[in-house]
């Protein structure tokens, strides 16, 4: 049943992808080669020099990295997607403030259909990548203020509070699945309820 419990995830999270995040930047999922290693954990090394294509990995499974990125998050971070992650008030009402608002990067928000890799760009430069030159983004470069380390801890931080099942689909948009939880095969989960709502939007589009 775990093993029935990942496949189904892997599917779901990929469709969730297409009629979510990943189809704001215009750029395909990839498919792992080899499906039999892919619900073992990855260290970032292993990842990016089996893959070639990750140079960015934030391990939410690191304590000291946890630790320090929660500082930086609260100093950082937190006036605008507050502290508990939840983003600004009415971040998802579809008006014309609709793209001025910080959006809630726990479960209720979208950040978890990117991979580390495009986490970390758009953190770092305040932009989705493939974003249009002339689309105005609110969000202030953190590279500003943060170095690449310093990033990638606050997006540890931020992995970290996610539950094991958005960790288990965010970490399948990875090289490799960098990122899997050790536990992903032992543990019960569950799909984020966005997630399914995704995957129901993508099916009622494609009748």
């Amino acid at each position: 049943m775990a093993m029935q419990r990942i496949l189904f995830s892997r599917l779901t999270v990929l469709l969730c992808a297409l009629s979510g995040g990943l189809a704001m930047t215009g750029q395909a999922v990839a498919e792992p080669a080899t499906p039999a290693s892919a619900f073992a954990p990855v260290s970032a090394s292993a990842s990016a020099s089996a893959s070639g294509t990750m140079a960015h990995f934030a391990d939410a499974t690191d304590g000291a990295a946890v630790t320090a990125g929660k500082e930086l998050y609260r100093t950082h971070c937190a006036r605008c997607h507050g502290r508990r992650l939840e983003g600004q008030a009415l971040w998802q009402l579809h008006d014309e403030h609709l793209h001025e608002r910080a959006p809630a990067l726990d479960e209720t928000g979208h950040a978890w259909q990117h991979s580390d890799e495009e986490l970390f760009q758009i953190t770092r430069s305040g932009r989705l990548p493939g974003m249009p030159a002339d689309l105005v983004s609110r969000m202030p470069a953190a590279s500003e203020k943060l170095s690449d380390t310093q990033i990638l801890q606050v997006l540890a931080f931020m992995k970290a509070r996610w539950t094991l099942g958005i960790r288990v689909s965010q970490s399948m948009l990875n090289p490799e699945f960098a990122g899997m939880p050790a536990d992903a095969n032992t543990v019960a989960w569950k799909l984020p309820p966005n997630c399914v709502g995704s995957l129901q939007s993508w099916r009622n589009e494609n009748k």
